[in-house]
Order: C-alpha cells, then structure tokens, then sequence
C-alpha cells in the first residue's frame, strides 16, 4: 500500500501493519521508520508515475489532500483508493477502526482504540468543572489562518476545555482578517510550532499581540504535529492543551 498523508502513515504503524507501506510522502517522518519508506512526492503533489510503478494493492488518501482528479486517476489505473477526512476526534478514531478492519489488524486497532479514549475521558473529566476558556488557534501569522468549523483541532479544542473564538467560522482553515483578529479578544492562543514545521508560526501575529492573550501570558505553544495531523498523536495534542487550559485542573 501506499500512503499520502502523514496522518495515515502514523495510523498504519500504530495497527502494527507499517510494514507493508511500499510508498508514502515526503511529510510522513512518524514513527522513524516511516523515513526510510520510498517517497512518491508530498501531499499535495505525489506522482503517478512513482506510485504506478511501486504496483500497490491500496493507496490511502486524505481529502484534506484535495486529491480528488488523483483519485480517479489512480481507480482508472485499478488502484483501489481509500478516503478518510476526519472533522473532529471522532473521526480520527473511526479511521483508525476502518484502516484496522482493511489491514485485518482489528484487535491491534482495537487495542489501540481503547487507550485512546482511556487517555481522552480522562483529560474531559479534568476539564469538565472549568470554565471553557476562549481560544484562538493561530494556523500561521501572516498571512493570519486560523481553525474554522469543519476542522478537527476545534473539537479537540472543545474537549480540552477550551471554547474556540472561530468554530462558527465555515471551512477547515479559513483566512482571518486583521479586524477580526482584533475584535475576538481570545483569552488564549495556540500555536502549532516546532514539530515538522520546525521554527515557522513561533510568534503570535501582530494584530493578536495586545490580546488579552498575549498580556497574560497565555500563549501555548504545542507540537504541530500533534495538532495538525488526524491520527492516533492528536491525543497528545489534547492532553498539552488541556494542559495549558486548565493547568490546576492536573494538579488534583
């Protein structure tokens, strides 16, 4: 098989079948293995050629990936092709269950299924007393992009006790105005930072900088990868944020 998205590469490791991947983008680097894999290009532009030639059974696509002509040119090549496209945790976990069930991994995906939710119950009964604080995620600063409806991060935001200032906005990772910016007055800001992403969207944008955010502190910066990618990490990326939410509330 062959997987274009690092999210799905993290989700066939962690059913115990990484070891059939003949193929996969150059953003899959988790786990370590997935480095040495062949790479068929990145998300957005992966190569027909390269895949064709790799003759996999599968390829596992994300529609985040905007693959869509791809597809069909891979089905008219009768390469089966399987979506996934998760707006919210629920969905992550259900992606998991589905790739098990393909791969014949039930019981791993099973078992890893388990201690995920173990993990997410746990952090919603910490934060479930507090107070949601209001949130804005910060995708990157300029140009300002930010988390909308349809994004999973904003159910993760909710779960870990947060209340995103731009859940009603429509799409997944809409641009943001400046005037907007201003006008949300968030309480606490996200930013994705530091893992595959390295030193980009370290700095809070200029129109958030005299946030009530910024003058009090609270500005988390968490792993992108345990945001960004709808896979078995963004657990962690739950329980960082919930973290920096509700720091008193994991002192218990």
């Amino acid at each position: 098989m062959i997987t274009l998205a690092p999210n799905l590469t993290e989700i066939v490791f962690a059913v115990g079948a990484g070891d059939r991947i003949v193929g996969n983008t150059s953003y899959c680097d988790y786990p370590e293995a997935a480095k040495n894999i062949t790479k068929v290009g990145d998300t957005l532009h992966p190569s027909l050629e390269r895949i064709i030639a790799l003759r996999p059974q599968v390829v596992l696509v994300s529609t985040a990936s905007q693959l869509e002509i791809f597809t069909q040119q891979l089905q008219s090549q009768n390469i089966a092709v399987f979506v996934t496209d998760p707006h919210d945790l629920e969905g992550v976990f259900r992606s998991i269950e589905q790739l098990g069930r393909m791969l014949g991994q039930e019981e791993q995906a099973k078992t890893v299924l388990q201690k995920l939710r173990e993990r997410t119950t746990a952090v919603e009964q910490r934060v479930k007393q507090e107070p949601p604080v209001r949130v804005f995620y910060q995708v990157s600063g300029e140009p300002l992009y930010t988390a909308g409806h349809d994004a999973f991060v904003t159910d993760l935001m909710r779960r870990a006790g947060g209340a995103s200032v731009t859940a009603d906005v429509p799409g997944a990772w809409p641009k943001f105005s400046n005037e907007s910016a201003l006008a949300a007055k968030p309480d606490a800001i996200v930013l994705p930072t530091g893992g595959s992403m390295g030193a980009a969207n370290a700095n809070v944008a200029e129109a958030l900088r005299d946030s009530p955010a910024v003058r009090a502190g609270r500005v988390y910066k968490i792993n992108d990868d345990h945001l960004a990618r709808p896979g078995p990490r963004a657990v962690e990326g739950l329980e960082e944020m919930a973290r920096g939410l509700h720091p008193e509330a994991f002192k218990k």
